[in-house]
């Protein structure tokens, strides 16, 4: 039988911050810097020393005695890599840190990792519940599934002082993708979602976009490598064109059919409408030189996209005859990744001249 938070939690110091954690996730750290830190760019630092016992170690307080109690309750294994992490956690609050952002990533490389399931995240809850100090929680790389995608729902409804969440590659389904984006119908306080790697298909998706028609706080959604379908990318576009609070969305490799690249048409239309969008990626999304006019297009209008990703489709040099052009009239991008496209040294040529007498400022990432 569960105890409720009050009888359960004893009268700990303060929630986490880790070693393994980062003071400050993703977009928070952007609000405060003024720059853009894009989806790849969240990292965190090394944990300064390993646990190879694999006997859990009697508690000592605060976070660790929670975790420690949580287990007996449930009759749950001790993870004497969560314990190790609590335990640095406890000693970075006891320093007066907060904002912190626990980090229980199932592919750290610097200890013995155990994979965390389902009810293993059922505590990691229990523990972040109501939790003054911890602001963000990344758990990519494990094992939840759809029965940690309804404890994260709970998460989502309790924890107010949660921003981050990184749930990518836990094998979470269209059900879990549901459940998710409707917790986030009344969540006002998330600002980072990734849920890069979990097949919600494009039934989870459609679920995601209708949740964008409804929230209005989070600012970054990363569903790349989800199998959305052509009917939810479309969704995402059309729901863009109201939208006024995501600055960045990564709609990576979906599953798409037909020649007509009718998802990069409502792409392009999307970026004449929205104003405030920072960041796309679009990567394996078979965009072809037409598609690419649409998008260029889009980019003679938009005046807030400084992050695009196009790479992995199939432009030739003939798309970057518009995207040169576009590129003399357009400086508010400044980053373009072009990366493994058919572009060959003409088109090469083609940007490279619009570099150097037009466009200074932008960084265009070409590899073949």
């Amino acid at each position: 039988m569960q105890r409720s938070p009050q009888e359960a939690r004893p009268e700990s110091r303060t929630p986490p911050s880790d070693p393994s954690t980062t003071r400050t996730p993703a977009w928070a750290a952007a609000d405060r810097s003024g720059k853009i830190r894009n989806f790849s760019g969240h990292h965190f630092p090394q944990l300064p020393g390993l646990l190879h016992n694999r006997e859990a170690a009697e508690p000592v307080g605060g976070l660790q005695e929670y975790y420690y109690e949580l287990c007996m309750e449930k009759s749950q294994e001790i993870k004497p890599f969560i314990l190790h992490i609590l335990q640095e956690v406890d000693e970075e609050i006891e320093k007066g840190l907060a904002g912190i952002t626990l980090n229980v990533a199932g592919n750290c490389h610097l200890m013995p990792v155990e994979r965390v399931t389902g009810e293993d995240f059922w505590i990691l809850c229990r523990i972040l519940k109501n939790n003054p100090y911890i602001n963000g929680l990344d758990v990519r790389y494990n094992l939840i599934g759809d029965v940690g995608a309804s404890y994260a729902t709970e998460l989502l409804q309790k924890q107010h002082n949660l921003i981050y969440l990184n749930l990518m590659f836990n094998d979470i389904g269209p059900e879990g993708g549901e459940l998710i984006a409707k917790a986030l119908h009344k969540n006002t306080t998330l600002k980072h979602l990734r849920m890069t790697g979990n097949k919600i298909e494009n039934k989870g998706g459609m679920f995601f976009a209708a949740m964008l028609q409804i929230n209005s706080s989070l600012e970054k959604l990363d569903l790349g490598d989800c199998d959305l379908g052509m009917q939810s990318v479309i969704a995402f576009a059309t729901v863009l064109t109201q939208n006024q609070t995501i600055k960045g969305l990564n709609l990576n490799r979906p599953i798409l059919y037909g020649e007509q690249e009718e998802s990069t048409v409502h792409l392009g239309h999307m970026l004449k409408e929205n104003q405030c969008l920072v960041e796309l990626h679009v990567c394996k999304h078979d965009i072809k030189n037409c598609g690419m006019k649409q998008l260029c297009d889009a980019l003679y209008l938009n005046r807030s996209l400084r992050y695009l990703d196009v790479s992995c489709n199939k432009i030739t040099q003939d798309g970057m005859v518009c995207l040169a052009d576009v590129l003399k009239k357009n400086t508010t991008l400044e980053v373009i990744d072009l990366s493994f496209n058919r572009i060959e040294n003409a088109g090469a040529n083609y940007l490279s001249d619009t570099l150097a007498s037009h466009n200074r400022t932008l960084k265009a990432h070409i590899q073949s």
